[in-house]
């Protein structure tokens, strides 16, 4: 136990020293940890013992990795995206998985493990992409909300992916193992729509109480659904995925998603230890060629597809060019996914060094790429006139819509039948109105009276961000449920906007929640429509008497 204890405390220091020197160099930690692990492997200093400790930690991390990934997937940025993201998102998956497979083939590899690498080579690091964006001020820009929504694509294909592995487990009477782990999958998705349905909204506000319990609770669900899976058959990293994804409406998701991004990356941590250390750098001499030739293949085949898919959809070169260069890169569930094809036997150990080495070389030069993507672009732009349309209109649709957000008096959330009566009245009268609603019918109906629709949702916190926060303005609510209406509450006052807010209550319970929370002016339909009725009603009660 010693020994163990002492072994992981080592590790510890030189992992803390080699990825301050990573960060130093401005490489991303994922490159300094399986350099680490290289190091203290038996190819290296031989330090690494404790394999089984080290296994069950990396275990633990991929969970709360994949529970994270379920528990932040945005399907209303997919939504409010639409085509583009799904265009971007499925035909680079198609175009890599084909070349892909082709140069695997071409390289040597057999049929099996080339399937396996160009499936591998799909993946891009949201991890990365969402740090590097951040840090560059572009995660709310154009060409990084399209971004984030094929890389959410990409998170459920991968998902999918481990699903299809974990059903199949390469077990006797594969056909009925894999039907019995769909069927138990689609019963424990039954009872996960059950849990957010009825449970969660009222259970997890009451953990909320207590930030500690809270975080207690999401860590137990993750791997309390990930041991149910891999017993089930259909796999642990698909039930941590469904055990995020089930927490996601259910209030306190930032809370939570903060609380373990930091328990995620230390677990990760001996994740890409443990990777590092069972590379043999005998046999990665002869993979260079093949890594030097995948690596260049994703570097530029990637961005190449989505600036392509872009342009013919009407997106400028620029945007097409910033938001391909996310994906010249491979990720951490490219290796997972390798590891995971050796573990059921379907492929070799030199597959793992060959995406790890492509993942070592993408990973670091895709950095400096989207570091430097302004003055890059600046160097191959005359190049990339075949990638734009002489008329971008998809983009300039977006743009337009993206000023008169910025520009309204008022903004109306939610363009049902309320928010859509408000906000033609309002127009009626002259006032600049903009609406806001990601369900493309009530956007189309509401266009119809001439009303212009941002698609999006009150609860998103970009949209929030692109509201306008002037003194007075309005943003005014009409969305039904009060979540939402909560979200956007707490999100307006994280960005000190000054606009004045009014949201509708449908019952009395919304009333006494939206109060609760600080909302000063509260729309009433129901009861405003009860005392017109009433007084309605009244009056010409009064006036059939004195007739």
């Amino acid at each position: 136990m010693a020994s163990t204890y002492h072994e992981i405390a080592l590790l510890l220091l030189i992992s803390a020293g080699v990825g301050l020197l990573g960060i130093r160099l401005r490489q991303p930690l994922i490159v300094a940890f399986i350099v680490v692990g290289l190091a203290v492997g038996p190819a290296g200093l031989g330090l690494v013992t404790a394999h089984t400790q080290i296994e069950l930690l990396a275990e633990i991390g991929i969970t709360i990795l994949l529970f994270l990934v379920g528990l932040k997937l945005d399907l209303h940025l997919v939504r409010r995206l639409g085509p583009v993201a799904l265009a971007t998102g499925l035909g680079q998956l198609g175009f890599t998985i084909a070349f892909g497979y082709l140069i695997g083939l071409a390289l040597g590899l057999e049929p099996m493990t080339a399937l396996y690498v160009a499936v591998a080579l799909t993946f891009s690091s949201t991890i990365i992409i969402v740090k590097l964006l951040s840090d560059k001020h572009e995660i709310d820009a154009l060409h990084g909300r399209i971004a984030m929504g094929f890389l959410i694509v990409q998170d459920i294909a991968v998902v999918v992916a481990m699903a299809l592995l974990g059903a199949s487990g390469g077990q006797e009477g594969g056909v009925v193992t894999a039907a019995t782990a769909a069927a138990t999958l689609v019963a424990v998705m039954g009872a996960v729509l059950l849990l957010m349905r009825y449970v969660f909204p009222r259970l997890v506000p009451v953990l909320g109480q207590s930030h500690d319990l809270l975080l207690i609770f999401a860590v137990a669900w993750g791997t309390g659904l990930a041991s149910l899976g891999e017993v089930a058959g259909f796999g642990k990293e698909v039930g941590a995925f469904l055990a995020g994804f089930s927490l996601a409406s259910a209030g306190h998701r930032e809370l939570i998603g903060e609380r373990l991004a930091s328990l995620r990356d230390f677990l990760l941590l001996f994740f890409f230890i443990d990777l590092g250390s069972k590379l043999d750098l005998s046999t990665l001499g002869g993979e260079l060629g093949s890594a030097a030739v995948l690596s260049a293949f994703v570097l530029v085949g990637n961005p190449l597809v989505v600036l392509a898919i872009m342009g013919f959809m009407g997106y400028r070169k620029r945007t097409g060019f910033l938001a391909g260069l996310t994906v010249a890169q491979i990720s951490e569930f490219s290796i997972i996914f390798i590891a995971l094809g050796i573990s059921l036997g379907h492929i070799g150990e030199e597959a793992l060094g060959l995406v790890t080495m492509v993942g070592l070389v993408t990973i670091t030069l895709s950095t400096y790429m989207i570091l430097y993507s302004n003055r890059l672009f600046g160097w191959v732009e005359p190049w990339l006139g075949p990638f734009e349309r002489r008329h971008p209109h998809r983009e300039m649709a977006v743009e337009e819509r993206a000023r008169a957000l910025r520009e309204a008096r008022v903004v109306v959330m939610g363009m049902g039948r309320l928010g859509r009566r408000i906000a033609a009245r309002l127009q009626a009268g002259g006032t600049r109105v903009v609406g806001v609603d990601f369900d493309p019918e009530a956007a189309r109906r509401a266009e119809e009276a001439d009303i212009t629709v941002f698609p999006g949702d009150a609860s998103d916190p970009e949209v929030v961000k692109a509201l306008p926060g002037k003194r007075g303005t309005y943003i005014i609510s009409t969305v039904p449920k009060v979540e939402p209406n909560l979200a956007l509450w707490r999100g307006l006052g994280q960005t000190g906007n000054e606009a004045e807010v009014l949201v509708a209550a449908f019952s009395d319970r919304d009333t006494e929640r939206l109060t609760e929370a600080g909302i000063p002016r509260l729309l009433l339909p129901y009861a405003s429509a009860a005392e017109y009725a009433a007084e309605t009603v009244a009056g010409e009660l009064m006036k059939g008497k004195r007739a």
